[in-house]
């Protein structure tokens, strides 16, 4: 063994002292070096090495071959290509392979290309080295994606597809999510136009738990539209003209690109003529001119007009139309006080509700006009420094007042249709713009009337007659009932005082009861005199016979008793008693007076004067 490590000794110092040039030939060309090294002889341990040259072989090795223990990615050269797979050189014990699927994004790969791959298996089955040239381009990708995203840098990237609120765009092969808010400044209607475009974006966020990327390409037009917004703003004066495109139309106005500027025509600023929508006046992308009416202090608000262009409608009405002019419109809108014609484009008058009918009775414009009705009016103020104008329809026909003695006079009966209720009567339309007022108290001669929808509905017809006439205040006092005769004046023979009527008692009542004579008449009859022959009191249902003790024909008040009735019968008795007492007592008195006369005779007899 001694002999050995002296031999094995010798020949290390000989082999070092040969192989010394070739030491330095490795530092000159390490390549030729790697090259023809006697593999073979150093493993059988033929050529021994010395410390120092195992050193700087072991140098040479780290600067030229890859550690495969580690999961990095790194540069390797394609060598070699199958029908299946791509031979991949990175400088390790051997090739690698990695399936031809993993480079289907470039289809012209071909031998002596530079790829980066990572190890993903050491050695198969086989003692083959695996590759993988997507995990690589993934783990490449996120360090590009994080990087860019610190940095702000601009990435270039391709967009696959439209998803739900946005698209999907390839940025390093990663699937990122580019939301439609982000795509341009102004709202994008048609995503599709932007499929299949490659396109530079800023990465604006990154989920790394669940590995989500954000990019934008409004981003990068933001900081130009900012120095352009800028000095627009800059420029801006009440008055100025400016070019502008519609960018959205909503229902109170539009909103205007003033070129990275917006600002806002309200719907009442885009025309003279009333419109119902300002898609009546513009569409999307529409190029206007339009003027600058008003901003706040950092014109960051700003007031546009479109019809401010042009000139106003009542400085272009004629100078003859004037005040009892008839003039046609279209019903452009209708309140509850009234309807407002357009006579001219941007020229509007109003009509009252009062002016639409003679008649005093007030009801709503819609029962006379509707939105879109061509009516014809008079003229009845104009104001064109105030740009006012007041309009009249009821005087297109003759005032059915000028007449109204002659076709109404006192007394006169005619046929009205209910219009209306008060709690104290009923109005009552004659004809279009007559209208004539029924108290509660005309309505009937005997029913007790609380309101005037107990007696009538409105819509019907009641006959009346005038009772009395205001031309001045052009009112009409009306009467129901005095259209037949008022049975009271009969009633008032046949249900006079004492007279006696068999009823039944219909109804007990606080302090009574009540009879009914007829369909008019309700007899009132007091507590006592509900009494009984037989001291006891009537009940209701029974039958009796009810002696009227009271009439009042202006209030329609009957009071009734049925005591009276027996009560009468024993005065009756009483006083036949008395007068059969007086008769008896008459016929006495002879019979008495011939005693007397005896008696006088006797005694005068007795006095001796006779």
């Amino acid at each position: 063994m001694a002999e050995k490590a002296k031999q094995a000794e010798v020949e290390t110092t000989e082999a070092t002292t040969v192989e010394a040039p070739v030491v330095s030939e490795a530092k000159a060309n390490p390549e030729k070096f790697l090259k023809d090294f006697n593999w073979h002889n150093y493993e059988e341990g033929i050529d021994e090495v010395d410390d120092k040259q195992l050193q700087e072989f072991e140098k040479l090795v780290a600067e030229n071959f890859v550690d495969t223990l580690d999961d990095e990615v790194v540069e390797g050269t394609v060598v070699h290509i199958t029908d299946r797979d791509a031979i991949i050189d990175i400088n390790a014990k051997s090739e690698g392979v990695i399936s031809l699927n993993e480079f289907r994004y470039n289809p012209n790969l071909s031998v002596g290309d530079k790829v980066e791959v990572l190890i993903d298996v050491r050695e198969d089955a086989t003692g083959q080295l695996v590759l993988s040239h997507r995990k690589a381009r993934v783990i490449k990708a996120w360090d590009r994606v994080n990087k860019a995203h610190e940095t702000g840098e601009i990435v270039n990237g391709f967009v696959k597809c439209r998803t739900k609120g946005g698209m999907i765009v390839d940025v390093f092969g990663i699937e990122a999510f580019l939301p439609g808010s982000q795509i341009d400044v102004k709202p994008i209607r048609d995503y599709d136009q932007y499929v299949n475009k490659t396109m530079e974006f800023k990465v604006v966020k990154i989920n790394h738990e669940f590995k989500n990327v954000v990019v934008s390409h409004k981003a990068l037009i933001e900081a130009d539209i900012e120095e352009q917004k800028k000095e627009i703003i800059g420029q801006l004066e009440k008055g100025q003209v400016l070019e502008g495109v519609v960018k959205n139309i909503t229902s109170y106005g539009v909103f205007i690109d003033l070129g990275g500027v917006d600002g806002l025509i309200h719907i009442t600023d885009l025309s003279w003529s009333r419109i119902n929508h300002p898609n009546e006046i513009v569409e999307l992308d529409q190029k206007l001119n339009v003027v600058i009416l008003d901003f706040d202090e950092n014109k960051s608000r700003i007031q546009l007009g479109l019809k401010q262009l042009s000139k106003h409608p009542w400085e272009a009405l004629a100078e003859e139309v004037k005040v009892g002019d008839k003039v046609k419109g279209k019903v452009v809108v209708i309140a509850d006080y009234g309807a407002f014609i357009e006579v001219a484009d941007g020229v509007e008058g109003l009509i009252h509700v009062s002016e639409m009918s003679w008649s005093t009775h007030l009801r709503s414009a819609q029962d006379f006009v509707s939105v879109g009705d061509e009516v014809e009016a008079q003229i009845l103020t104009l104001d064109r420094e105030d740009r006012k104008m007041s309009l009249g329809i009821k005087q297109l026909t003759p005032d059915p007042w000028t007449d109204i003695t002659a076709k109404y006079p006192l007394a006169s009966k005619h046929t009205g249709i209910v219009r209306n209720f008060t709690n104290f009567g009923v109005f009552v339309e004659l004809e279009e713009g007559i209208d004539g007022l029924i108290y509660i108290s005309d309505l009937s001669w005997t029913k007790k009337i609380k309101h005037p929808s107990e007696f009538c509905a409105v819509g019907d017809k009641l006959d009346v007659v005038v009772l009395e006439l205001d031309v001045e205040g052009r009112k009409l006092s009306l009467g129901h009932k005095q259209t037949t005769e008022n049975p009271w004046d009969k009633y008032e023979t046949e249900f006079a005082l004492e007279t006696v009527h068999t009823a039944v008692l219909t109804e007990i009542v606080d302090k009574g009861a009540t009879v009914v004579f007829n369909e008019d008449i309700v007899a009132f009859v007091p507590s006592r005199h509900l009494e009984k022959e037989d001291g006891s009191k009537l009940k209701k249902g029974e039958t009796a016979e009810f002696k009227v003790i009271e009439f009042n024909k202006e209030f329609k008040r009957v009071v009734a008793s049925h005591t009276a009735i027996f009560k009468a019968e024993e005065i009756k008795n009483v006083k036949a008693a008395a007068k059969k007492a007086a008769t008896a007592a008459a016929e006495a008195k002879p019979t008495l007076g011939d005693a007397n006369d005896a008696l006088q005779a006797l005694k005068d007899k007795m006095d001796g004067k006779k």
